[in-house]
């Protein structure tokens, strides 16, 4: 997963280049003098397992058609099919209570049983859930002040037929499919989830994921993918409370708010439809760009290949280069004192340089650090790990 950032974010025969990690050859060594700039050239956007995005695209502008893509990006997998809902954490929601825009036709459940109650048309502004000193949760509402309504068993959510439910955070309003619900994780926190049909949450995620202005056959790979992904998360949920998240960490949710026609096309004409291995939904990752060499995940269908459609001339970070001054790494690893030496001790194995760093040593004057290559990538807010650097005096 990943949405492509930035933005909003020759067949299947092509051979599969796999490649185990390779130690990093004698020229993977920079000595770096006093006042340097180190300027790091690189390929690619993201962790490079699964699908690119800037890759579909470039695939679909090569006339791939969705199933030709991500049976590329997936190999191994078969076609199946997943349905039925799933339950989405919303981050933006930090507070204990569950607040939403009053409308017609809005309804709160017990989530500990009982018939639902539709919410009068009383002059309120805001419905709430909240749990009071004495442990009861309550329905309140608004008017110049909150209104104590009805007292809860379990739980509350809020739903209403037909039409979103607006959902009121700290940072403003956001409207959502389905219910809006209070849910309680196995640490005590309350948090607010939405539980949603699948195919209705994939309006929210794939044009978050991917321009829907992007080639046809490009948004419905981001469809399948994005369906599978939620499908396997399901099946391995974060928490008691929801199956997934709506940041990066799973997939980029938006709601209501963040759907858009083309996409909701895409969703529609492959609906229901997923990868699987082994009768189960694929891990089907994705991210940005590849750079022109997919990285092995964690299952074989997420193989090391070389991938000839990321390279289009619309992809700006298929090659990329920043400069750093060395007193970045510096202040960023302080146990090496004053930097004297970058030192890649292992890479991939796939592509330019010898693929992806996965080890690295900085030395300097007061000691060494060993770090990896992920953690090189995030601490600097480089764009891969597939890189090579070249080291200039800044004076």
């Amino acid at each position: 997963m990943r949405a492509i950032p930035g933005l909003l974010a020759t067949a299947l025969a092509a051979s599969l280049g796999l490649g185990a990690p390779a130690s990093a050859a004698s020229a993977d060594v920079w000595k770096v003098p006093a006042d340097a700039t180190i300027t790091v050239r690189g390929h690619g956007y993201g962790h490079g397992h699964g699908m690119s995005q800037y890759g579909a695209e470039g695939a679909a502008r090569k006339g791939l058609t969705y199933r030709q893509i991500v049976r590329f990006y997936y190999p191994g997998t078969e076609w199946g099919q997943a349905r039925g809902r799933v339950t989405v954490l919303i981050t933006a929601d930090t507070t204990d209570d569950l607040v939403v825009v009053a409308r017609k036709g809005l309804t709160v459940r017990d989530t500990a049983g009982g018939k639902p109650l539709p919410l009068p048309d009383n002059g309120a502004s805001r419905w709430k859930v909240a749990v009071g000193s004495d442990g009861v949760n309550r329905v309140l509402f608004r008017t110049h002040r909150w209104h104590r309504w009805h007292a809860l068993d379990g739980q509350g959510e809020f739903y209403a037929a037909g039409e979103p439910v607006t959902l009121v955070t700290p940072t403003g309003e956001r409207a959502y499919r389905g219910r809006l619900r209070v849910g309680v994780t196995s640490s005590g926190d309350r948090v607010t989830v939405n539980d949603l049909a699948l195919d209705n949450y994939l309006r929210g995620v794939v044009p978050l994921e991917i321009p829907a202005s992007w080639s046809p056959d490009a948004v419905r790979a981001q469809a399948v993918a994005a369906r599978s992904y939620a499908a396997y998360e399901r099946a391995h949920p974060q928490s008691a409370a929801y199956q997934l998240c709506d940041t990066w960490s799973c997939q980029v949710y938006g709601g209501y708010d963040a759907e858009y026609p083309a996409s909701d096309t895409a969703v529609q004409d492959t609906a229901k439809q997923v990868l699987l291995s082994g009768g189960d939904p694929a891990f089907t990752q994705f991210g940005s760009s590849s750079g022109g060499w997919t990285s092995a995940g964690s299952v074989s269908y997420l193989p090391a290949q070389k991938d000839p459609y990321d390279g289009w001339a619309g992809n700006p970070v298929h090659t990329w280069s920043t400069r750093l001054g060395d007193e970045v790494l510096e202040r960023t690893w302080p146990a090496v004192g004053d930097l004297r030496r970058i030192a890649v001790t292992k890479r991939d194995g796939n592509g330019d340089w010898g693929g992806r760093v996965v080890s690295l040593t900085l030395s300097g004057t007061d000691g060494k650090v060993a770090v990896s290559g992920d953690t090189f990538r995030s601490l600097l807010g480089l764009r891969s790990t597939w890189m090579t650097f070249r080291v200039s005096s800044a004076a």
